[in-house]
């Protein structure tokens, strides 16, 4: 059952596609603090709570604070309390009840969950105007189906889009790509796609092609598409200012950027310095932006990644300014610790200033609104409009989408991945956690930065990561500017993660499947055990372990130098042992507790009992799979309790 409540005069999303009458009253056992523009609940002792999408921390969020408000923070440290998204649903969750809750507002929302006190969660909001719907259902999962069912079913790609993607920021030209794919081949690691961060664009300039380092672009793209190879370029939020520049021009013309409280339109600064923003939450805006990704859809593209899209600003042109006359006070003085940090501190602040995103605004809905009470729904506008456009597009196929900043409502039209990450073994385990509470807000296209995007990568990390990126739809390698080249066939092993990436498509027919059915059900394909197993005290603590799919369940190894790790079975299971891609061991434990070693070149799986995992035999690419080699691992049942989905991985379903 789904109650919708509402505070004040809120400001409509699109997040919720069904509409529901609003019910009498509050929210039962919530109080509300109209004058803290707050309202705050009492959680019981064993009160859990899943969700708000990606967060730091684990998997339970009790005990942090969270803040919706999409920024754009590279540095996913344990005392941040916001990331790229704003996911505003959760589940309070115990023995006695499954209850789900959802705020419906795109502007700051505050989650303090046990952090200011233990036993209160407060939920505070900015501008005190919201829709909270409240979902009570028996369990977790019929919680999560009833939400997904008010916001709409989640984003379908095509099916190389499950194939391993390899990226970088410094591929800077035509002959960098083609030598990525040849090491690939020269190993003998299958690979999908090769990603273009901006260094393939003119000046950064969105659209464009550098014709320099890619003087024939769709020779590069056709000659990759012969070898099952997907190119897919990144598109940048700004619009760099530069007369003669097509997009620049026609959106100065139609007034498609975002303005200045004068009208003026709005200056900021992101890679190609100065720029625009387009109104994305304007629909006229929408259409004409979406048609842009022709110029490249036209080239034999057929996959894009949105980044910097929360917005990103480096600086606007005002604050700049304001910086350079106060740098002035500064100079030949003797900077004790206040003035020292006052200056590092002004120097430090001039990107994503909040002044910054309170001094533009866009035309929404008929009116003209402040940028910053409506900032966490610009990435999910921008991925709208690629998405619309694609819609519109005569061949009626389905396009890669995913985006780094996103809002509720944007789960329809594109998945997402979660930013820039760090070569840490804490963001492996992160990369774990956050995929249930990604899931349970419609995002099932997702995935992390194999590897780590910042940082260094060394082989036993890149190996582990594996363990849990094997399981990921979203599957890509990617990394930054300056950091170790972090292609697979760089390392010392190259046989392991030739071996280990031909399980990944071996697994293809089993993550595709249960992907697929997650989808059209309204389901899950990460969840935590908590959800399975609610009555089962161990597993419902257990956060650490996913269940992926129907039949699986990980454990990956995610601590550096460990040869292994314990894993808790909530029942009976198998353990399915995989060295590279060959089945080596094949054991039905008991439920409870075990130590499970797993060398750096093994994979471990659990199998439920009454369960199957299909296999076929490894490919190249996805569109080598061959069905016709689909075999079947079962424990204590036959391949007929499966069901297995499969299409030709490209019609618009």
């Amino acid at each position: 059952m789904i109650n919708r409540y509402r505070i004040g005069n809120p400001i409509e999303t699109d997040a919720v596609i069904t509409s529901l009458p609003i019910s009498e009253g509050f929210l039962s056992d919530w109080s509300l603090d109209k004058d803290n523009a707050s309202f705050s609940y009492i959680l019981d002792d064993d009160d859990m709570v899943f969700g708000l999408g990606e967060t730091v921390r684990g998997i339970n969020k009790r005990g942090w604070l969270y803040i919706s408000n999409c920024s754009d923070d590279p540095n996913h440290d344990e005392d941040k309390h916001s990331l790229y998204s704003s996911m505003n649903f959760f589940i309070v969750f115990s023995h006695k009840r499954s209850l789900g809750i959802y705020i419906d507002t795109p502007g700051k929302v505050t989650f303090d969950i046990g952090f200011t006190k233990a036993d209160t969660m407060c939920i505070s909001l900015e501008d005190f105007d919201a829709d909270v719907y409240l979902i009570t259902a028996p369990t977790c999962m019929e919680t999560v189906r009833e939400f997904r069912s008010i916001t709409g079913r989640s984003y379908i790609p095509p099916k190389w889009a499950f194939g391993f993607g390899q990226s970088r920021w410094g591929y800077k030209n035509e002959s960098d790509i083609r030598d990525v794919i040849a090491g690939y081949q020269r190993c003998d690691i299958p690979l999908d796609s090769v990603y273009l961060d901006i260094d393939y664009m003119e000046d950064y300039k969105d659209f464009t092609i550098d014709k320099n380092a890619f003087p024939d672009f769709e020779g590069l793209v056709c000659d990759a598409k012969k070898q099952g190879i997907h190119l897919v370029p990144i598109i940048d939020a700004g619009v760099k200012i530069e007369k003669g520049y097509e997009v620049y021009e026609e959106g100065v013309k139609n007034n498609y950027f975002c303005k200045k409280e004068n009208g003026e339109d709005f200056v900021a600064a992101v890679w190609p310095g100065r720029v625009h923003f387009p109104d994305f939450l304007n629909p006229k805006v929408r259409d004409w932006f979406g048609q842009k990704y022709t110029f490249l859809t036209e080239k034999g593209i057929d996959g894009f990644w949105n980044d910097m899209n929360e917005p990103a600003i480096f600086y606007s042109e005002e604050h700049l300014n304001d910086v350079f006359k106060r740098i002035d006070d500064f100079k030949g003085k003797n900077l004790n610790i206040e003035s020292y940090f006052e200056f590092t501190g002004m120097i430090n602040n001039i990107s994503n200033n909040p002044k910054d995103y309170a001094s533009f605004y866009h035309e929404y809905k008929g009116a003209r609104i402040r940028h910053d009470k409506v900032h966490n729904l610009y990435g999910f506008n921008m991925s709208r409009a690629a998405s619309e456009a694609f819609a519109s597009l005569p061949d009626k196929k389905r396009r890669l989408l995913f985006s780094r900043s996103s809002h509720i409502g944007m789960h329809r039209y594109a998945g997402i991945w979660t930013g820039d990450n760090k070569s840490w073994w804490s963001h492996l385990l992160l990369n774990l956690q956050q995929l249930p509470a990604l899931n349970m807000c419609g995002f099932l296209y997702c995935g992390a930065d194999t590897g780590g995007f910042g940082a260094d990568c060394t082989e036993d990390l890149m190996l582990r990561w594996l363990g849990v990126s094997l399981f990921t739809p979203l599957f890509r390698n990617h990394s930054a500017l300056g950091t170790r080249d972090q292609e697979l066939y760089r390392f010392e092993h190259t046989d392991w993660f030739r071996g280990l990436i031909r399980l990944r498509y071996r697994l293809i027919p089993y993550l595709y499947s249960e992907f697929m059915k997650a989808a059209l059900n309204d389901s899950m394909l990460f969840t935590p055990l908590a959800f399975e197993y609610p009555k089962d005290r161990r597993a419902v603590t257990t956060y650490d372990q996913l269940l992926v799919g129907q039949s699986v369940m990980i454990a990956p190894v995610y601590m550096q130098n460990s040869p292994g790790r314990y894993v808790y079975l909530p029942e009976e299971m198998m353990i399915l042992r995989f060295k590279g891609d060959a089945l080596t061991e094949k054991t039905v434990l008991s439920q409870g507790d075990h130590y499970i070693y797993t060398a750096l070149d093994e994979i471990t799986i659990f199998l439920r009992p009454g369960r199957c995992l299909p296999l076929c035999d490894s490919s190249r690419n996805t569109d080598s799979i061959d069905m016709s080699t689909l075999t079947y691992i079962c424990n204590g049942c036959d391949k007929s309790s499966y069901e297995l989905y499969d299409d030709d991985g490209i019609s618009i379903i």
